[in-house]
């Protein structure tokens, strides 16, 4: 057999490779509801038929004396029915495994990823192809006039575009500001709890529009409001931070399936009572200030600095995990909540048809939000490590007070 080619991991997949642990696995699912009940053996077939087109999923991380690297593996994905948590773990060293996993619950396919190997826009690639592909098989002839591949080659799709887009700056970074972390209990045995809500966007989007924001802006707005509410008054000293993912694809000519984002902050001290209007006003200005052409360069460059310092590069493994963790837990004191909008999705017109609709779950050590938009709902997947949920439900009924219709589900937590 040929042997297996190898390829380094990029810098952000290093960040997530040092900090996995049981409660946060460094897991996000990317789901897709069909408008008819999954057959798991078509869905078998058509996991098969996508990873020869995908075949950047395929692959295991190993450990090398100074860094982790991926190679080619002949593993096969196995589709299951849906059990177990969301986001489960899949990654651990030295246990030979794939870092996703295909389920099913009756019309719904979940991606389950480790992120060390891709980000949310390379998982929701995936996921279109595998539900093309399925709906192809079940439908012979109805879909085969449609392509979901972007036309990138090989090459491009395994592109580590950090480094490609790297231009040798020196970054120099700025101390953490501490953040409010929502105080109270965590889940016992590791757990997470997981909150589906699903609102219209004919409701939503005229408020953000009468506020003069965007979409993110309005909910990131009323995050921090339902954050403040569950704060200590001797807390109130610090800021809520909103930590927002940025796809680089947006800004660098990249179609690389593997990780490209990085992240904005937006930060509010409440030393005196503030209207939703005026704080998502404030929202926006921050957001879109962070998000200028120089301000992004600057924050692509930072993940890419440490891997040309000289002594960095030739200290161990080991050593350098340690480092990396350390700098990870300096850096989370800076982040009260994380919100991720993955935007509207835009499939096929004919595929779209099939389609009920998309939605997110991210693992993680704080609260964080997945947003999504299909077919006239806005789907908000809520993470949660916390044994109270008062945070979550403040954030709820605050929303229903603007107005809108909301469905919630959540996740069971055994005691």
């Amino acid at each position: 057999m040929a042997q297996n080619k190898w390829y380094k991991v990029d810098n952000v997949a290093k960040v997530f490779l040092a900090t996995v642990n049981k409660r946060d696995t460094r897991a996000l699912r990317i789901s897709c509801t069909l408008k008819e009940k999954i057959d798991p053996e078509a869905l078998q077939e058509a996991v098969l038929f996508a990873i020869q087109d995908r075949p950047q999923f395929q692959v295991r991380i190993r450990r090398g004396i100074f860094w982790h690297y991926m190679e080619d593996t002949d593993l096969k994905p196995v589709v299951t029915e849906e059990s177990g948590r969301v986001c489960p773990r899949l990654y651990t060293p030295g246990i030979a495994s794939l870092h996703y996993k295909v389920t099913y619950f009756n019309n719904r396919i979940n991606l389950d990823l480790f992120h060390a190997i891709s980000d949310g826009t390379g998982a929701l690639e995936f996921l279109n192809i595998i539900v093309l592909s399925y709906l192809k098989i079940k439908h012979p002839g109805e879909y085969d006039d449609i392509n979901i591949h972007s036309g990138a080659s090989a090459e491009d799709l395994n592109e580590d575009s950090y480094r490609q887009f790297f231009n040798g700056a020196s970054f120099k970074g700025s101390p953490v500001k501490t953040a409010y972390r929502q105080s109270g209990l965590l889940l016992p045995y590791d757990q997470l709890q997981f909150f589906e809500v699903h609102l219209p966007t004919a409701e939503i989007l005229p408020k953000a529009k009468e506020a003069g924001v965007s979409l993110t802006s309005y909910i990131g707005a009323r995050l921090m409001l339902a954050l403040k509410d569950d704060m200590p008054s001797m807390m109130k000293k610090y800021p809520i931070t909103v930590t927002l993912p940025v796809n680089l694809r947006n800004y660098y000519p990249s179609y690389t399936s593997r990780n490209f984002f990085n992240n904005i902050n937006v930060s509010h001290t409440f030393k005196e009572d503030i209207t939703l209007e005026a704080l998502s006003k404030e929202f926006d200005e921050s957001m879109k200030s962070n998000l200028t052409e120089e301000n992004i360069k600057k924050q692509m460059d930072k993940f890419e600095t440490m891997e040309y310092v000289v002594p960095v590069r030739a200290v161990p493994l080991f050593i350098k995990q340690i480092g990396v963790k350390y700098g990870t837990i300096l850096n989370d004191r800076g982040v009260s909540i994380v919100l991720s909008n993955l935007g509207v999705q835009k499939p096929p017109e004919k595929l779209g048809a099939a389609i009920e609709n998309y939605g997110a779950f991210c693992s993680s050590e704080r609260l964080f939000v997945a947003m999504t938009s299909y077919n006239g709902d806005l789907t908000l997947g809520i993470t949660s490590p916390y044994a109270s949920t008062r945070v979550v439900k403040t954030f709820i009924r605050d929303l229903s007070n603007d107005g809108m219709h909301i469905k919630a589900y959540a996740t069971e937590v055994i005691h």
